[in-house]
């Protein structure tokens, strides 16, 4: 809190921890990660920060997201419950990976198994907000063309991100 011209108590917005913010927003256009940033501040500044810190700092100076956004592979709006589903998860990591990103060593080792899985069983990922389980492995029909089957209601589509092209 401080005080006005006329003596009353304003509320200030909290300061930045952010002591350079050419070098914040470098580091985060050359894809430094989240952790390094968080080290490298508390060693370089001693101010302590966290990955999340980082994260809303990148999107409120709209900086470039730092999760692989691919509209074909999770095509959804996807209900809060359901946002740590296995096959979601398993989703995410091919986006990343068709997004040239290196998965860890057990992340590329469970999307293998899960989409040889897929293949084997002739199985696409179909997801209804509207259930409690939401994402189900069905029959590939002629229709789906990837790993997912598109859906038919046009209200589950997620909106295509508009931000700079997505990093890391």
């Amino acid at each position: 809190m401080r005080e006005d011209r006329r003596g009353e108590r304003v509320d200030m917005p909290p300061r930045s921890k952010v002591q350079d913010h050419q070098e914040a927003q470098r580091w985060l256009l050359e894809g430094k990660s989240y952790a390094w940033m968080v080290k490298t501040y508390l060693e370089k500044y001693n101010i302590q920060t966290t990955p999340a810190y980082w994260a809303v700092y990148a999107s409120r100076n709209d900086l470039p997201l730092r999760i692989s956004r691919d509209t074909e592979l999770i095509p959804w709006k996807v209900a809060k419950q359901h946002r740590w589903d296995y096959n979601l998860v398993m989703l995410r990591f091919e986006a990343r990976r068709r997004a040239g990103e290196e998965l860890k060593a057990d992340e590329a080792s469970r999307l293998e198994s899960w989409k040889r899985w897929l293949n084997e069983e002739g199985l696409v990922i179909y997801y209804d907000p509207e259930t409690e389980d939401g994402f189900f492995a069905v029959p590939r029909e002629e229709r789906d063309r990837d790993l997912v089957r598109m859906p038919s209601n046009p209200a589950h589509l997620r909106a295509k991100t508009t931000r700079a092209k997505n990093v890391h």
